[in-house]
């Protein structure tokens, strides 16, 4: 095992997990924010598991989804309005717990957390289907154009199943301000498939073949 590529994936995982327990749980004022431990648990456990599973099957993928850096500069105001998005969301989640503005039904959290692993299992399908899956946008060499499976139905599955994580994210909250604040992540993600797809014409061989093979980039039928 590569023993700084474990520590630097530790590091980033405890990046992840500090500020969000902060976001979360002070704004609640207690730790009795139950829906709060619900998605630590969905969010983390999953994503601790796979971590492990890519450093004993694929580091490179891993090593490389860990120092990911954004190229393009339109990307990066995406970056910052998905980290307000976010921001907001769960402060807000937080303080709708502590005051009780709108409490959903108990039954509506144990649903949305069975969509967002539903949506998890869909990345992890993504990753396993297309070798080159970047977290910026970017032509690496050798890339060829993955039209098979999901990529055979939508042409941008990661951002699908990234669009069901993250609005039912706030639903197991039990947040409908929260949901509210989060559908912003559909004009935001509508940036960067636009973006995206221009960098893949331009660079990518047969990328426009394939956009018009395949007609919808999100949501089939939809979008």
């Amino acid at each position: 095992m590569d023993s700084k590529l474990f520590y630097q994936a530790i590091a980033k995982f405890a990046g992840g997990l500090i500020p969000v327990c902060l976001l979360l749980f002070l704004p609640a004022g207690s730790l009795s924010y139950w829906q709060g431990w619900l998605l630590i648990g969905i969010l983390f456990v999953p994503m601790f598991i796979a971590g492990m599973f890519m450093m004993k099957k694929n580091p490179d993928l891993l090593r490389k989804r860990l120092n990911a850096r954004e190229k393009q500069s339109e990307q990066k105001t995406v970056i910052v309005l998905s980290g307000f998005m976010f921001l907001g969301a769960f402060i807000l989640a937080g303080l709708n717990f502590r005051f009780g503005w709108i409490i959903l039904p108990a039954w509506i959290s144990y649903a949305a957390a069975l969509l967002f692993l539903a949506g998890y299992a869909l990345y992890a399908e993504v990753l396993r289907e297309n070798v080159w899956l970047s977290r910026t946008i970017e032509v690496q060499e050798n890339q060829k154009v993955i039209d098979t499976g999901l990529y055979g139905v939508v042409r941008h599955p990661m951002y699908m199943s990234t669009l069901l994580l993250f609005l039912s994210m706030p639903l197991v909250l039990g947040s409908p301000i929260s949901f509210a604040v989060m559908l912003l992540y559909i004009p935001i993600i509508a940036k960067r498939i636009r973006n995206e797809e221009q960098v893949l014409e331009e660079g990518l061989g047969g990328y426009a073949e394939y956009r018009k093979r395949v007609k919808y980039k999100l949501i089939p039928f939809v979008w």
